[in-house]
Formats: C-alpha cells, structure tokens, sequence
C-alpha cells in the first residue's frame, strides 16, 4: 500500500504494474536471451579490450590513445542510447569500446597514478557496489530483462563499465603482482567462472549469478588475451597485441553476425 498526496491510502499493485507496462512499451535494448553465444561473444570483447589497449598505448602516445579511446566509447553509447530497439552490431560495439576504455582507466590508475592492482581492484569493487546498490536503490532490480528505461539503461552502462575496470585490475594483479602469469590466470579465472553457475544450480538468485559471472569474463578473456599477445619473456606466445586484436575483431563479427541472425529469426513481428 501506498500514501497519496491527500493522505488516503491507495493499492501499490496498480502502480507497479503501471510501471512495468511502461517499462515493457520502451524496449528493452540489451539482450534477454543469456545464451552460450552470448557468453563467448562476451569473452572474445574482454580480450579484444585487453589486447586494442595496450596495442594504442604503446603505438601511439598514451594521451591521443586516451582520446580515440574515449570517443569511440562516447559515440558507442551514443549509439546505443538514441537506439529505440535492440540491435546487435550496436549493443556489441558499445561493449567493446567500453572493453577498450575499461582497459585504459585500470591501466591509468596503475601506470600514471602508480597505485597498486591490489588497491585497484579493491577500490573498484567498492565502486561496483555502490553502483549496483545506487541502481537497486533507485529501480528496485537488477535484472537485465527490466532495462526498458533511459535512467536503467545508464545505470546498465555504469555497471558494465565499471566490471570491466575491475576485471581488468583484477587480471593484473593475479599475473602480475601475485605472479600467476597470464596463462595460469587464465585456467584460474575459467575455473572461478563456473562458481555462479554452480551456485546457481544450487539456488542462487539469477540476477547475482549473472553479474557474479560477468564481472569474471574480464579477467578471463584478457589474462588470455595477454597470454597470447605478449613477448615470450613476459609470459607470452609472443604473438603481438596487434594480431590477436585483429583475429579477436573476426571472431566478434562472426559471433554477432549470429547472434543478429537468431534475433532476426526469433523477434516479434513489429
């Protein structure tokens, strides 16, 4: 039950359910249907992200690769904002421009900053919380299937962009500071992966397994990501940044180009 302005008491049921129409009539714009594509598309811009980053920053001056960094994530969003329906090509590109930019703040923190990926990470798990807290707060759920307005869709963003700074410090430091190497920490991430799901088998709540899930494919995409592009004398396959980002883009084309196919295929008739 809820007060209106007069003081008389009133049902929240039509409320909520006024709300939710409403929601239902904007669109949601990101994907509902969380499939094994969805989670290798995810994987593939996570290490693209990875590898894009640090192939700018050391082609190009650290500053002019901020800029295309940070344009190409401001008009990604762009895009995906005025968008009035869910698009594939767009809501992907949005991701691996946010993969890219998510990369470059962890690395700036780090690298400009000098603070520790330890503190990184830990810093950035508190912002990831007071995010997720401010949106549950404000819309009362978490859940993706309810990102049908523009205020949950930029808190949708905030999330996003906010797992991939924390991913990113996160992979760091398990290589880097506690020396696991980018391959271990690869195989170590992939295991810890199939914790939410596990979790999930065993009652937890769809919404927490799913961003449970979601913050790890940050670090596993790019630990073998890293793996794969660095010199052999870090680690490496000594394959190149540049390399591996180009067959990562490939292979993103390819997996959204089905996924745009399955849309086309199961979406409603307008």
């Amino acid at each position: 039950m809820e007060q209106s302005g007069h003081g008389n008491t009133v049902a929240a049921g039509p409320v909520r359910h006024r709300r939710g129409a409403a929601v239902a009539r904007a669109g949601v714009k990101v994907p509902v249907q969380i499939t094994a594509w969805f989670w290798l598309t995810k994987v593939l811009t996570t290490g693209m992200g990875e590898t894009t980053s640090d192939f700018l920053g050391r082609a190009l001056n650290p500053v002019v690769a901020g800029a295309i960094g940070l344009l190409g994530l401001v008009g990604a969003l762009a895009l995906q904002l005025r968008a009035t329906r869910y698009s594939p090509w767009t809501y992907w590109f949005a991701v691996v421009m946010v993969s890219v930019f998510g990369t470059m703040a962890a690395d700036v923190v780090h690298v400009i900053a000098g603070v520790p990926y330890a503190v990184s990470t830990a810093a950035f798990s508190v912002l990831l919380v007071v995010v997720l807290v401010a949106w549950y707060r404000s819309e009362g759920t978490l859940s993706i299937h309810s990102i049908g307005t523009p205020r949950r869709e930029r808190f949708y963003w905030a999330t996003v962009l906010t797992t991939f700074a924390l991913g990113t410090a996160c992979g760091d430091l398990t290589a880097g500071t506690l020396r696991l190497g980018y391959f271990s920490s690869g195989v170590l991430f992939a295991v810890a992966i199939a914790v939410p799901a596990l979790a999930r088998l065993m009652g937890l709540n769809a919404v927490a397994a799913f961003w449970w899930a979601y913050v790890l494919t940050r670090p596993l995409g790019a630990s073998f990501a890293d793996w794969m592009g660095v010199p052999v004398h870090r680690g490496g396959l000594g394959w190149g940044t540049g390399p591996v980002s180009l067959a990562l883009a490939a292979l993103i084309v390819i997996a959204v180009g089905y996924l745009a196919v399955e849309h086309r295929r199961t979406a409603p008739a307008a």
